[in-house]
Formats: C-alpha cells, structure tokens, sequence
C-alpha cells in the first residue's frame, strides 16, 4: 500500500476516535436538560472520561513497547464508541460514568500503538502531521455530530454515536493488513535505534504540560471570554471557538511543512517564542482584532504538535509507545487539570485576570525547549527494524 493513502486511513480512522474525546463535554448540556445533573454531576462525566483516559495511555504505552498490538485500533475504536452511545441510554448515574470511563479507556488504548504504526506507515513528519490533524478534525467535529444526533430525540438516540467508531475501525484494516504483508516480505530497511534520551523527554514532555494549560484554557474560556471582549452574545463565542480549532488544525499542517526546512526543535522554540505575544492579544485587544489574535495563537500551539510527537518518539527510540503515550495522553491530561483553577480564579476576579498566567506559559515552553537538541540517534520520524519487526508477531 502507499505511504499517502496508509496515513490517509489512519488520518480518517483517528479523527473517528477522537470524535469520542470531544463528545463527553458536547453531551455535557443534554444530560443536564434531560436528567438534571448539576455542575458537579456533569463534572465528574467529563472527569471520568478525560483523566481517565490521559492516565491509561502511558500504561498502554509501555505494555506496546513490549510487543506490538495492532489489533487494538479496531478493537479500541469500537470500545470508544460504544462507551459513548451507551453512555446516553441508562438513566443510572454510576452506569454513565461507567460507560464514558469504557469510552475514555478505549481512546486511551487506541493512541499509543496508532501513534507508532502511523510512524512505521508514514515515516516523517509530514506523515505524523496529517495523522495528527485527523485527530483536530475529530474533536472539532464532535459538537456538530452530538448536536445532530440529539435533535433526533435527545439523549435515546444517543447509539448513532457509535457510527464514526464502526467506520474506524474499518478504516485501520487495510493499513494493518498492508503493514503485516510488507513486515513478512522482509523488505523494509533497517534502521539503528539509538539510546533513549530520558532528560530531554522529561523536558520537552515539561512544555507539552505547559502548551496544554494554554490550550485547554483557551478552549474551554475563549467563548465566553469573546462575549465580553466583542460582544455579540453567543454568536461571537462560537466564532471565535471555531477560529480556535481552525487556527490548530492549520498550525498542524504547518509545522510539519516548516520541519522539511529546519529542524523541528528549533521550529517548535520558535514557535512558542511567537505564541506570547498571540495569547497576550486574545487577554488583552478588544474589538474585531480578537478573533485574529485567537486565531494566531491556536496556530502557534498547534505548530509544535506533531513535531513533538516525533521528538519524544526519537528521543525514546526503544520506548515509542511509552513516549507516545506520554505525550498524546499524560500531559494532556494534567493540562487539563488547571481549567477549574483558571474557573475559580475567575470567578473570585475576572476572567481576564484569570487568563493573565497563560501569557507567561509560551515563554516557559520556550525555556524548557531552549536546551533541547535534534535527536541524531535514528532518522527523525522514522520506525526502527525491531518496531517493525512486532507487526509479524
């Protein structure tokens, strides 16, 4: 199979997982409307799903290092989607958070093994950058899907939901099948891996934390913070919403285009270098220049992501799935953990106030990624022999 139309599938079959990521908090006013769940209720929904999901991926991580699971794409892509259609059926509250923590596992045991066979199929950045960006497409889509298949007949409906789940899991076959066949024939070149580089992955998993808060703090504020800024009332908070995911999704693309030019760590420290002062004119400029601040800063943010992956990948050669699983998951994860603290800051000040401290984050990323340099141990991006060698097991 060629390498394009491999990262395509596996492009499409993520951005099916990743619909289930953005799901649980697209759900989060229905189960209110219908069941009436108040913030706490809905907060330990959405708890279940993500934490539960960015702590399991380091786990399934390390247990790929150990041998290769390529049966867990379409397996955990179907438990990612049944989680979350029946999620909406049962009216019992401990039977929800059950079923979304199903959902959050499965996403969780998709990434990892996705994330390396994506780098044995595409093997570069631009590869990693398209299989990335499926993921993006998948989570903004999420609200327009739950939305859509609510106006059916709300909550009961919820099983349609599973749908992008059953495609997925199609999409991944091909590749896998393609991937064992290559992997039997022998006839992919060996690569040398090289020694895993576990203070420069401490480091650079340090400024994915700190690129997390940015993001999760735009993304769960930047509506309401637009209302006051613009005005507008919620028209304007969907815009600029929307110019945020918009603004990730062409960063994605970018950065992997920029990294053929120069090297990735100097591309990523860039990058955060320019996102300060695109975070401080979303807190600080009024008026229609707003959005384009939003817009700029989520480009600046996503630059970096795929970049980041391959890096962590690199610098942990022997431990890829360990590597990914830290970085698409773990981190994240405790990313998220600070939106309630940005929550109460705002509601003891102002938002605006509350936004204050993620002007300074950029500049922590570019500090914590100033040492870093160009892992040289094995060709960036690229899958060693042993980790092709799995695939035949």
């Amino acid at each position: 199979m060629p390498k394009n139309k491999a990262i395509v599938l596996l492009s499409a079959g993520h951005a099916c997982v990743d619909v289930y990521q953005g799901s649980v908090a697209a759900l989060v006013p229905f189960f209110a409307a219908e069941r009436a769940y108040g913030y706490a209720a809905v907060s330990g929904i959405v708890l279940a799903a993500s934490l539960l999901s960015s702590v399991a991926q380091p786990v399934f991580g390390a247990l790929t290092d150990r041998r290769a699971m390529p049966w867990l794409l379409p397996s955990a892509t179907l438990l990612g989607g049944l989680g979350i259609g029946f999620g909406g059926l049962t009216g019992s509250y401990s039977l929800t958070l059950a079923f979304v923590a199903v959902s959050g596992i499965g996403v969780a045991a998709y990434h990892p093994e996705a994330a390396r066979v994506a780098r044995i199929a595409g093997g570069g950045h631009t590869a990693m950058g398209w299989f990335s960006l499926g993921g993006n497409i998948g989570f903004a889509a999420a609200p327009v899907l739950v939305a859509a298949v609510m106006s059916l007949g709300g909550l009961r409906m919820s099983p349609l939901l599973a749908v992008p789940a059953l495609a997925g899991a199609v999409l991944c076959l091909p590749v896998l099948r393609a991937l064992a066949d290559r992997a039997h024939a022998g006839d992919s070149p060996a690569d040398v891996a090289g020694v895993d580089d576990w203070r420069s992955f401490t480091k650079l998993s340090m400024a994915v934390v700190f690129r997390s808060i940015v993001f999760v703090g735009l993304s769960t504020f930047v509506s309401l913070y637009a209302q006051q800024r613009v005005g507008g009332g919620t028209t304007t908070g969907s815009a600029a919403l929307f110019l945020l995911y918009l603004g990730g999704a062409a960063g994605t693309l970018l950065g992997s285009r920029l990294a053929g030019h120069r090297d990735r760590v100097t591309v990523v420290r860039r990058s955060y270098s320019a996102t300060i002062g695109a975070v401080a004119g979303v807190v600080f400029v009024p008026g229609p220049a707003f959005h384009l601040f939003v817009l700029l800063a989520a480009v600046g943010l996503y630059i970096p992501f795929s970049l980041q992956l391959t890096l962590a990948q690199d610098y942990l050669p022997g431990r890829v799935g360990t590597a990914s699983g830290v970085t698409l998951g773990l981190t994240v994860g405790i990313g998220g953990l600070a939106s309630p603290v940005i929550g109460t800051v705002a509601d003891h000040t102002s938002l605006r106030t509350a936004l204050l401290p993620l002007i300074a984050l950029p500049l922590l990323c570019w500090i914590t990624t100033r040492t870093l340099s160009e892992p040289c141990s094995v060709q960036s991006g690229t899958a060693t022999e042993a980790e092709r060698s799995k695939i035949r097991r």
